[in-house]
């Protein structure tokens, strides 16, 4: 939008300069516009630097085709703000006196070669003469412009001044307005979707530990038996019945053994087990709570939508909530802002809980040694390279079921068994990992854990791998 004064008008003219993909366009602003709201981005950071206080010297079609340049006098030359309004490919630049590129909106896709023919040189690059976009033929002369489009639904707030340009302004941005917000509706819709299925996937899994939970006596129980059978263990053992005391008279008991275990640690298993589900069982309360509030404030903006609410005041109140990252931080590309590389890729389980995945052998140590923390999770398909996964896990929390076998998927995927039906991942946690000097990258030795057979789930990992959680790009990372 530029905003153009002068001694003799009586008010400033705004000139709109659009390249919505839906309506390009151009015509002097006669409505509100809402004024945008974070970050620009370095194009327009730059034109605003360039072109702010310059004088005005001309507004031009060029080749009587869909281009328009506006000629500007600056302390630094001259400047044009050239637009191509051609469909969707529609673009801005920023070029100089003698017509150089000095920056664009969109920057050109890099070329591809065709067989053996060389790649092409794209029509547009900093520091080159602007080359305009192909031709077309001349149209047949259509209907007068103010036959073109039907009559605005609301008068314009000055009928006298520019009546056609009001005529664009009310039919395609009319037009362009609605598709936009029709678009941000959508947006807010998903990720609103996605926080929606992530809350009850959470309280789903907390029924699970529930009901687990209410078990702990039991296993205390079991803990008990076999403390006071020690005598008749030995290592290799799947099971033993034993004589049930807290039961009915009379009443039998089976204990699943590990067989790879010593009796001690087979007895330690129980009651470690139990103190697990006891410190569980602690925080259900507040979890479900927050769950449950989550889902209502969801399902209340949702509602709130499909009945025609405004999508960026549903958008305040989403990101005010908690429910939804503000769109500078969750999508980066609005505000031309490139990522720095990270030595993961990064997800979400259905609960919200963060999984990263690391992307090479390097990338595999940085990740497990310096990111990962003491008590998070450390997974690895077992006997086989692929990528280190940690599954983080707040101090004092145990990681859910549910949260392992999200992250556990993602090991098998992110490794040569990404199409088999059924995999071993190694779980521990990060403390249980070290690292042999002088080890290949990504050669890790483990000091505990276990191995989890885990049967893949495709719409477990379609979750995990099509959702605004996934950062950072595709590809399985190799590791060892």
């Amino acid at each position: 939008m530029l905003v153009l004064e002068s001694d003799d008008w009586p008010q400033v003219r705004r000139l709109r300069l659009s390249t919505t993909p839906d309506g390009p366009r151009m015509h002097l602003q006669q409505g509100r516009v809402q004024r945008h709201k974070g970050a620009v981005g370095p194009f327009f950071e730059r034109v605003a630097k360039e072109l702010e206080g310059a004088t005005v010297r001309s507004v031009q079609q060029v080749r009587s085709d869909r281009l328009v340049l506006v000629g500007f006098d600056t302390d630094s030359g001259r400047r044009g703000l050239l637009a191509e309004l051609v469909g969707r490919h529609a673009n801005l630049l920023l070029v100089d006196g003698s017509e150089r590129v000095l920056d664009l909106l969109v920057p050109p896709k890099p070329p591809k070669a065709k067989g053996s023919e060389p790649a092409r040189t794209p029509r547009l690059a900093l520091g080159e003469v602007y080359e305009p976009p192909p031709g077309r033929p001349p149209a047949e002369p259509g209907p007068p412009l103010v036959e073109s489009f039907d009559a605005p639904a609301e008068p314009a707030r000055d009928p006298s001044f520019a009546p056609l340009s009001f005529l664009v302004e009310a039919a395609v941005g009319g037009a362009a307005l609605e598709d936009e917000r029709n678009r941000a509706a959508k947006h807010l819709r998903d990720r609103l979707t996605r926080r929606l299925q992530g809350a009850e996937g959470a309280l789903r899994g907390l029924e699970s530990r529930e009901r687990a939970a209410e078990q702990s006596e039991r296993v205390r129980q079991d803990g008990e038996l076999l403390k006071a059978a020690l005598g008749q263990l030995e290592r290799g053992r799947e099971s033993i019945e034993l004589d049930d005391w807290f039961g009915d008279p009379g009443a039998k008991r089976t204990i699943v053994l590990d067989p790879r275990r010593s009796p001690h640690q087979n007895v330690e298993r129980l009651f470690d087990r139990y103190h697990k589900l006891v410190r569980s069982a602690e925080s259900l309360v507040e979890e479900r709570a927050r769950n449950e509030e989550r889902r209502a404030n969801v399902l209340e903006i949702l509602a709130a939508l499909e009945a025609g609410g405004d999508p960026a005041e549903l958008e305040t109140r989403a990101v005010a909530a908690g429910l939804v990252d503000a769109l500078d931080r969750e999508r980066g590309k609005r505000v031309q802002k490139v990522a720095p590389r990270t030595c993961y890729r990064r997800f979400e389980s259905a609960a919200g809980t963060e999984i990263l995945v690391g992307r090479s052998a390097r990338d595999n140590d940085e990740l497990t040694l310096k990111v990962a923390r003491g008590n998070d999770l450390w997974l690895h398909t077992a006997d086989t390279p692929g990528s280190h996964v940690v599954l983080r896990v707040e101090r004092g929390r145990e990681p859910a079921d549910e949260d392992v076998l999200d992250a556990a998927h993602l090991a098998v995927h992110f490794s040569p068994l990404k199409n088999a039906a059924r995999a071993d991942v190694h779980v521990a946690f990060r403390k249980q990992i070290h690292k042999r000097k002088g080890a290949p990258a990504g050669l890790v030795n483990l000091s505990g854990g276990r191995t989890r057979s885990v049967r893949m789930e495709p719409e477990r990992l379609k979750r995990l791998l099509g959702g605004d959680a996934h950062r950072g790009g595709a590809g399985a990372g190799r590791g060892r």
